[in-house]
C-alpha cells in the first residue's frame, strides 16, 4: 500500500488462551476428546447459574428500559448501588459519577490504554494477563514493561524490582496489580499493597487494580481491595465486572471505579477522556447494567459465591497433592479463583522430550507444530495430543518462566482427579523421556 497502516503495536497482539484452541479443533478433528482446562468460562464448564438469578435477569429484560440506551456513565441505578456498597463494606467514599460501565472488562483495560499518551507506561505483574500486557504494549508499540511475581515466594511480587523499574524508568506513569492474580490464584498481601501504594505516592503515579476475582477468595491471604489501602492521595483505578462472580460472562458488564481523580489535574484529564471516548460509543450493555444491583443486593448472593469458592478451595487441594512434590516443578497453591499454575524449573525442559501417541496421523500433526516453540508450548502441545488435556502455556502470559495455566473449573470432582492425575503422570513421563 502506499502508506503503511499497520499499527505500531500489531505485534504485540496476543491471547494464547484462545489460540491454543486452534491446535485442539484440529485434534478433535483427528479423534482426540478435549478436556477444556484453557478458559475462565464457569459457565462453559458446566457450573449452573442459580434459578434466582435467572429470573432476575428475566424479569429485568421484560422492562422495556433493558432494550434502550443507558446513560453514557451506566445506569443510574446501578452506579448508585455500587457507591453505597463501597461506603457500606468500608466507609470509602466513591461518587456514582466517578464509575464508568463497559463491555466488558476486555472493553475498559483497552480504553484505558489506549487513551494513554504513548510515552506514558503502565508497569504490570508477570507473569501478566495477556489482555492487559498485550493492550499496554500495544499503545506503546512496545513491549510490556513488568514485575516479577516470584513462584518461589507464592508468586508474590518482587517489590524492590517494582521500586528499582519506577525509579530508573521515567516513563511508568502507573502500576497495574491483577488482586486475585490470573494466571497464578495469588493474593496480594496487605503489606505488599501498601508497599505498592508508597511507591505510587513516592513518585506520583497512578494505580490499576483489576478486581475481577474479588469475592472468589478461598485461601488464607484475605483479598483486600485497593480503595481500603490507597488513602486519599493516590488516584486509582479498580476494575470490577459481572463475567466471574455472578458468573456471568457473555453479559459483557465491567466498570471502573475512579478514585482519588481530583487529586491531580493530569490524572482528571486523563478519565475525562476516557468518558469522552465512552460517549463516542454512545454507552455499554443496558439489560446487565439493570439487572446488577438486584443480583449483588439479593440476601442470596453472598453465599452463592461463598459456596462456589470452597468448591475451588477443594479442587486447588486436589491439584496441589497431585503436583507439589513432582521433582523440577514449582507449584504453589493458589489462594482464589479458579486458576492454578505450575513452572517447570530451569534445564527441566528441552527439545527432545515427547510423550507417548499411538495414533500415527495425531503424532505426525504434533510434531509439525512443536516445530519452533517455546519449550513449555512443546510440553503442552503434546500433554494435548496425548491425554486430551487443553491447558495454556506460561509463555503465553508474557514470561519467560516456562510451565502452564489450568482451570479449576470442572464441576465433578471425580473428574477433576482424573484431568489432575492424568497431567502429573504426563508431566513425570515427559520429563523422564529426556
Amino acid at each position: 500500500m502506499r502508506t503503511n497502516i499497520v499499527h505500531e503495536g500489531a505485534d504485540e497482539l496476543s491471547y494464547e488462551i484462545r489460540g491454543i484452541v486452534r491446535v485442539a479443533e484440529r485434534l478433535q478433528g483427528l479423534g482426540v476428546d478435549i478436556v477444556w482446562e484453557n478458559i475462565g468460562d464457569p459457565v462453559a464448564k458446566g457450573e449452573s447459574v442459580p434459578e434466582w438469578i435467572k429470573d432476575i435477569v428475566a424479569e429485568t429484560m421484560r422492562d422495556d428500559a433493558s432494550f434502550g440506551y443507558s446513560p453514557t456513565k451506566g445506569v443510574t441505578a446501578a452506579r448508585d448501588f455500587i457507591a453505597a456498597e463501597r461506603f457500606r463494606e468500608s466507609g470509602v467514599i466513591l461518587r456514582p459519577e466517578d464509575i464508568l460501565f463497559f463491555n466488558g472488562l476486555g472493553d475498559a483495560i483497552s480504553i484505558v490504554y489506549t487513551y494513554l499518551r504513548r510515552s506514558a507506561r503502565v508497569m504490570g505483574p508477570c507473569p501478566a494477563y495477556p489482555t492487559h500486557s498485550s493492550a499496554e504494549a500495544a499503545h506503546a508499540g512496545a513491549p510490556h514493561i513488568t514485575y516479577t511475581l516470584d513462584p518461589r515466594n507464592g508468586w508474590y511480587p518482587d517489590i524492590e524490582d517494582i521500586r528499582n523499574k519506577v525509579r530508573y524508568n521515567p516513563a511508568v506513569a502507573g502500576i497495574l496489580i491483577i488482586n486475585p492474580d490470573n494466571p497464578t490464584g495469588m493474593v496480594y498481601p496487605l503489606s505488599v499493597l501498601e508497599e505498592i501504594v508508597a511507591i505510587a505516592r513516592e513518585y506520583g503515579l497512578f494505580l490499576v487494580s483489576d478486581e475481577t476475582y474479588a469475592m472468589l477468595s478461598h485461601g488464607s491471604e484475605k483479598m483486600m481491595p485497593l480503595y481500603e489501602v490507597i488513602g486519599d492521595d493516590v488516584p486509582a483505578i479498580v476494575m470490577r465486572g459481572l463475567s466471574k462472580e455472578v458468573p456471568w460472562p457473555g453479559s459483557r458488564c465491567g466498570w471502573i471505579e475512579v478514585y482519588n481523580k481530583d487529586r491531580d489535574p493530569v490524572f482528571v484529564r486523563y478519565i475525562k477522556t476516557l468518558v469522552d471516548a465512552k460517549m463516542l460509543e454512545v454507552c455499554s450493555t443496558t439489560l446487565p447494567q439493570m439487572a446488577l444491583p438486584r443480583i449483588l443486593g439479593d440476601a442470596r448472593f453472598a453465599e452463592h459465591v461463598r459456596s462456589r469458592a470452597d468448591k475451588y478451595l477443594r479442587k486447588a487441594d486436589i491439584a496441589c497433592a497431585a503436583f507439589s512434590d513432582i521433582p523440577g516443578t514449582l507449584a504453589p497453591r493458589p489462594e482464589s479463583s479458579f486458576y492454578y499454575s505450575l513452572v517447570f524449573e530451569d534445564g527441566i525442559l528441552n527439545d527432545t522430550q515427547t510423550l507417548p501417541i499411538a495414533d500415527a496421523a495425531i503424532r505426525a500433526y504434533v510434531e509439525e507444530e512443536t516445530r519452533n516453540v517455546t519449550p513449555d508450548k512443546r510440553f503442552v502441545l503434546y500433554l494435548m495430543a496425548a491425554t486430551g488435556v487443553c491447558v495454556v502455556p506460561l509463555s503465553g502470559f508474557n514470561t519467560d518462566l516456562p510451565g502452564f495455566r489450568m482451570t479449576l473449573l470442572e464441576p465433578d470432582e471425580e473428574k477433576f482427579k482424573t484431568t489432575v492425575g492424568d497431567i502429573s503422570d504426563a508431566i513425570r513421563n515427559y520429563i523422564a523421556s529426556a
